[in-house]
């Protein structure tokens, strides 16, 4: 749990820095996992390598602009929960898709039981697709290190492994000087160190339908109410003008 000497001063940090003990923390963590858990067993539409491999595909074809108006960029990031980071992105004016997946590891295909064991070397994600004449680089790096505890290295709250590490993967060299641009902006909201990874997107690969839309789709499930809807709250509360009216 983080000390509160490395409280987020003035931007919307993580959820573990609100008043929670331990034993609570620890507890979210295991609903979340014995959930996952008990929907991967009773699931009879597992999918195969196949369609993970042709769904990978799909996501990674290159975009065609529907209008001269229409600039579409991808940029993944990683911030714990990939439940947590899609429901904040998704609700951004100028965010055509927020995708839960995996990336940074090292064997194709994986399924979430093995980036779970924190073997293959994966982190949880979302890959956010954008129109950067709408939504800025710039402004979603303000909100991903806003809505995050960017210090705590592999950690968010109570979800401990290296697949939960912040990270930031970017797609082309303009938004590599921008990341660390973010990076060093963020940094004197916090005292500790931040430990964000900034490096080259790699292979992506979609997470399994499941964990697409969750907060969408659970938002009354315990993890969502203790863990998500804190972090929207706060979003709503300090970037109001960048959502969506829906």
């Amino acid at each position: 749990m983080r000390n509160a000497s490395h409280r987020c001063t003035g931007s919307l940090g993580g959820i573990t820095a609100r008043n929670w003990n331990s034993s609570m923390l620890h507890a979210l963590g295991l609903v979340r996992h014995l959930f996952l858990a008990t929907v991967f067993l009773a699931s009879w539409n597992v999918t195969t390598n196949a369609q993970q491999e042709t769904m990978h595909q799909q996501t990674n074809r290159p975009l065609k602009n529907s209008g001269p108006s229409i600039t579409l960029e991808t940029l993944t990031l990683g911030a714990g929960c990939f439940w947590c980071v899609e429901a904040v992105f998704e609700g951004l004016e100028g965010v055509h898709s927020a995708v839960s997946g995996y990336m940074g590891g090292q064997i194709k295909n994986p399924g979430y039981r093995e980036v779970c064991t924190g073997k293959t070397g994966h982190a949880e994600v979302v890959q956010v697709v954008y129109d950067s004449n709408i939504i800025s680089t710039e402004t979603l790096l303000e909100v991903f290190f806003s809505t995050h505890d960017p210090t705590t290295l592999n950690r968010q709250g109570a979800d401990a492994g290296t697949q939960y590490r912040s990270a930031i993967y970017f797609h082309t060299d303009e938004q590599k000087p921008h990341a660390m641009k973010a990076l060093e902006k963020a940094q004197s909201n916090w005292q500790a160190s931040i430990v964000t990874e900034i490096t080259a997107a790699s292979e992506f690969y979609i997470a399994e339908d499941y964990h697409q839309a969750y907060y969408e789709l659970n938002g009354e499930a315990p993890y969502c109410r203790a863990v998500i809807l804190p972090k929207m709250q706060k979003l709503r509360s300090g970037f109001q003008h960048l959502l969506k009216i829906n």
